[in-house]
């Protein structure tokens, strides 16, 4: 018994080595599934390298309204993201105290006024007189004293005309100032736009310089981001910058650099870039936003993105090898470019691989083109 069975593994044995030294055996050949897929080719191109920054969308004009005089608030008449107009009211403060001011100034106006017209009355008459006295002293009728008294009177009466009209003057100024305080009782809009905050209620005593309202420009925005010291050398006024919104889907506009800050923040070295952001019903101050500037190119290979399946949290793609049998292989994505991605690792350049691999089982499998020919 035991020659029988050595003799039949030496049997097996030799068939064994005689298939390994006659190649590949004809049953695994014919066992190998074939089908029929699209094939592309991963390309080695340049692609645009970027510099991406974060930062903030604000107006590009903000203003922050306070009151010029001390007074109670009786209206506030806008509320946040109300729109308003260029000179708009928007607070009325108590007036009662300034108008009685006034009030007390346009009397003082009227007083000088009449003292004014007393004045010229009273230097008109020393005028005449002073005449009628240069006929008399021409016929020799008066005497030199008499006639100097009469000058001295009509040189009097004119410098008091000039004293009241400085008073006059005086006191119609002091009617324009209280007119003016007056007026900053109504504080109104700077410039068109929305308003972002509100600050004070009725009843509240305003005082010069604390803030009541911000309003932002309409339709004026930028995104104001940081870049690195390291890279500000390529960023320059009035570059084209891609730009991108968190929250908005407009795809990524392109905005217009405005604005670099000449000196760096001390903490974070880095230098404050305010770009022009293009009109958008949707995009509101206070937004977050990137920026990617442009800063030259660089080799790297792609594929279309559709040649891409997803194994869990890993991507994969299928390569094929000599004799267009499909493998999956692990890869690692990089940053996409259009309908294609950048690939990091895991394929080269001129690699075959299937498109569109669905949720099929493709390894191991000999692929056809789906135009009819071999890969």
């Amino acid at each position: 018994m035991k020659n029988v069975i050595l003799a039949s593994l030496l049997a097996v044995s030799a068939a064994m080595v005689a298939g390994c030294q006659g190649g590949e055996p004809a049953t695994t050949q014919g066992n190998t599934q074939t089908v029929h897929a699209q094939v592309v080719e991963s390309q080695q191109q340049l692609v645009p390298v970027s510099l991406r920054s974060t930062g903030t969308v604000h107006a590009r004009e903000t203003a922050v309204v306070s009151a010029q005089v001390m007074g109670r608030i009786q209206q506030v008449m806008v509320h946040e993201g109300d729109a308003v107009r260029a000179g708009q009211t928007l607070i009325v403060l108590d007036d009662a105290a300034l108008r009685s001011q006034l009030e007390q100034a346009q009397a003082g106006v009227k007083a000088a006024e009449g003292a004014q017209a007393a004045a010229q009355t009273n230097a008109a008459l020393a005028t005449s007189t002073l005449n009628r006295y240069k006929q008399l002293e021409s016929q020799k009728s008066v005497s030199p004293q008499e006639m100097d008294e009469v000058s001295r009177r009509a040189e009097a009466a004119a410098s008091g005309v000039e004293a009241v009209r400085a008073q006059t003057d005086a006191a119609r100024a002091q009617e324009s100032s209280a007119r003016t305080m007056l007026g900053y009782t109504h504080l109104v809009a700077p410039f068109a736009g929305v308003v972002t905050a509100r600050m004070a209620d009725p009843g509240t005593m305003a005082a010069p310089g604390v803030p009541l309202l911000q309003i932002d420009q309409a339709a004026n925005l930028q995104l104001q981001s940081a870049a690195d010291q390291s890279v500000i050398g390529v960023i320059h006024k009035g570059m084209k910058v891609q730009v991108a919104i968190d929250g908005v889907a407009s795809g990524n506009p392109a905005g217009t650099v405005a604005e670099i800050v000449p000196a760096a923040d001390p903490s974070s070295h880095s230098f404050l870039v305010k770009i022009d952001l293009p009109a958008s019903s949707q995009t509101r101050a206070g937004m977050y936003g990137t920026a990617e500037f442009a800063n030259g190119t660089r080799q790297a290979i792609l594929i279309p993105r559709s040649t891409v399946v997803a194994r869990g949290s890993l991507n994969c793609v299928y390569v094929l090898d000599g004799q267009g049998i499909a493998q999956l292989r692990y890869v690692t994505l990089g940053a996409p470019q259009g309908n294609l991605v950048e690939i990091l690792s895991g394929v080269s350049a001129g690699e075959k691989l299937v498109d569109v691999p669905s949720d099929r089982d493709l390894a191991g499998k000999r692929i056809e083109n789906s135009t009819g020919a071999r890969p």
